[in-house]
């Protein structure tokens, strides 16, 4: 077959990209093995794939909203995403990269929108020492500007000591006050950094980010169930969030209930005003509408069904792009959380040969090589309950599968990914 012969086909795959409808009963019946299993395996999952088009392809919400609970799983169903909301931050971040109001490698930009970042020194679990390089935007997307997260990083514990410090509070304090651990651009370390690119976003829109991303994503696209701050109607169908116990492996409601409390119980402008907007956890979403920011991604940049251009293609072509190449094996490096309840320890954040080089684009992981499911150039990333997101623009193909449990890294989640995901590309007409 020609090079022309093949991208057509490789084109036509990705504007044509369905299931069959034979393989959809076998799909939902593995989501369902899961959740028959509640406190064992899940309680509920809600999975969802999506073409170029914007089509759901496949969507299914399985077992209970909360453990015990008699209200079913449905697709109305409100999670907390946490760190899929980076993703957005960084279509924010690139749109303003666009008009020219932030730039990728400006670091006196950076520090003229956000003076406290000049400032920033690197603790080394003991001392603080004075920062060698100005940090950029890209820095900040590509998680090396040096900050950390202290639910993965023991430095943080010792630095805050016995008062200690909480990203999910709510409190500005808890993000402005942290220091760098590292030397800006010298490793990749997940951590706040794409937050302080939400304030550059702020700062350059003259915009709260959640009106940024109102405004100026989710309106256009006609999205109208995510949101920091979720609505009544999405309150109303909040899931409920989980934890396993780390003896038992049992799973439970959560004692203290949701994680991210504070902007579930504001109710006054005031009230919502004094809550950090996190650019890197703060929304709430039903996974089918975080599908349609996929879909406009899988699009080169457009929203097919509502014909919103959001991103030029050059600029989603650029968030595909590998950003750290210095850092091949960065994602190989072992998690020791000093929060077990938030995260599971790990030996690798992603397992897969040694052999091949790992990438991250602007705010997500990136697939080097063709794997045996994603294509060569694949992004996908997480949120801290479990839930993980796809965009496969090869074959015009992404999705989502959505649970509320802690700690991050759960086996049954994870399997249950996987394995419907192999099972859609394999049943792609």
């Amino acid at each position: 077959m020609s090079a022309r012969n093949t991208l057509s086909s490789t084109t036509e795959l990705a504007v044509m990209a369905r299931i069959k409808a034979s393989a959809v009963a076998d799909l939902k019946a593995q989501i369902d093995q899961v959740t028959s299993k509640p406190d064992e395996f899940a309680s509920g999952i809600v999975y969802v794939a999506v073409n170029k088009q914007g089509e759901l392809i496949f969507e299914h919400a399985s077992g209970q909203a909360g453990l015990g609970r008699k209200e079913k799983m449905t697709m109305d169903h409100t999670f907390w995403i946490a760190s899929c909301t980076k993703m957005i931050t960084g279509i924010a971040c690139m749109q303003l990269v666009e008009q020219g109001k932030l730039a990728l490698d400006d670091a006196k930009l950076v520090e003229k929108l956000a003076p406290e970042l000049k400032e920033k020194q690197v603790f080394d679990g003991k001392n603080l020492h004075d920062k060698e390089r100005d940090i950029t935007l890209r820095m900040l997307l590509s998680h090396t500007a040096g900050f950390a997260y202290s639910f993965f990083d023991q430095r943080l514990q010792d630095y805050y000591g016995p008062a200690g410090v909480n990203e999910f509070s709510g409190l500005p304090y808890d993000y402005l006050s942290q220091p760098l651990v590292n030397q800006p651009g010298t490793v990749w370390e997940y951590g706040i950094n794409i937050d302080w690119a939400g304030i550059l976003v702020e700062r350059a829109s003259g915009l709260k980010l959640n009106d940024y991303f109102q405004q100026h994503i989710l309106e256009p696209m006609k999205l109208t169930h995510i949101n920091m701050f979720p609505t009544d109607d999405m309150r109303q169908n909040l899931a409920w969030m989980h934890s396993r116990d780390l003896h038992t492996g049992k799973l439970k409601l959560s004692i203290d209930g949701h994680l991210n409390r504070a902007p579930l119980v504001a109710k006054t402008q005031a009230e919502k005003d004094a809550i950090f907007q996190q650019g890197g956890a703060g929304c709430f979403a039903r996974p089918n509408q975080y599908a349609q920011i996929i879909a406009m991604l899988l699009n080169d940049g457009e929203h097919a069904p509502t014909g919103a251009r959001i991103l030029k293609k050059e600029t989603v072509d650029a968030m595909f792009t590998n950003q750290i190449p210095d850092f091949p094996n960065f994602g190989r490096q072992p998690i020791s959380p000093p929060k077990p309840e938030y995260s599971n320890a790990l030996s690798e954040l992603y397992p897969e040969p040694h052999d091949i080089p790992q990438g991250w684009g602007l705010t997500f992981f990136l697939h080097l090589k063709q794997s045996a499911v994603h294509s060569e150039g694949t992004g996908w990333w997480a949120g801290l309950p479990n839930l993980f997101w796809w965009a496969d623009r090869q074959k015009g193909i992404g999705g989502m599968i959505a649970s509320q449990i802690l700690p991050f890294g759960d086996p049954n989640v994870l399997n249950l990914w996987g394995q419907v995901e192999g099972g859609i590309y394999a049943a792609l007409e």
